[in-house]
């Protein structure tokens, strides 16, 4: 598919077009998007996808910093990668990742995201690595361990030495940690 690739920050993009981009989200997650969801995805980059005046697929990379080994890890975070459900499968969530991958490896030391069950081998193919290790959150109650998102973190060294075996500790915000 020709879908036209738009990349720019949050604060560059109009309310309608940040309208459009979080109804779309709102429908190829059939519901289960929340205002915490969409509130992750603002304040990064946002790359947006159009088939003519039609947007069609979304994603974002805002700044987190997740810690490995004591280290605060720059970390480029993916948020909110939707495509359209009657374009999936035409290349169009490949291009939306490689405009994120790119800027991950140019302003980041590490790229990271907590995938959906059927994204899992989209993210595996692209290089993306299964975190093999315990993962934490930072809460306002100290680290707190989140057993629920292991096996579904998965991290694209930019610079970062990893041992995938190892704690993954998140910074904090409201709604899902991961």
């Amino acid at each position: 598919m020709g879908a036209k690739i738009q990349v720019a920050h949050t604060s560059a993009l109009d309310a309608e077009v940040l309208d459009r981009a979080r109804q779309l989200l709102v429908d190829v997650f059939e519901g289960d998007w929340t205002d915490d969801d969409w509130e992750h995805s603002l304040g990064g980059v946002h790359v947006l996808a159009f088939d003519g005046a039609s947007l069609v697929g979304h994603g974002a990379v805002v700044q987190r910093r997740l810690i490995h080994d004591d280290k605060a890890l720059r970390t480029g975070y993916v948020e909110g990668v939707g495509v359209r459900s009657d374009l999936r499968g035409n290349g169009v969530g490949a291009r939306i990742m490689t405009e994120l991958e790119s800027i991950i490896r140019a302003a980041y030391v590490l790229g990271a995201l907590s995938s959906t069950e059927d994204a899992l081998e989209f993210y595996a193919r692209r290089g993306w690595r299964n975190w093999e290790g315990a993962t934490f959150a930072l809460t306002p109650a100290g680290v707190q361990r989140t057993a629920d998102e292991d096996g579904g973190i998965y991290v694209l060294p930019a610079t970062a030495h990893l041992d995938l075996a190892g704690d993954l500790i998140c910074d904090w915000r409201d709604g899902e940690l991961w």
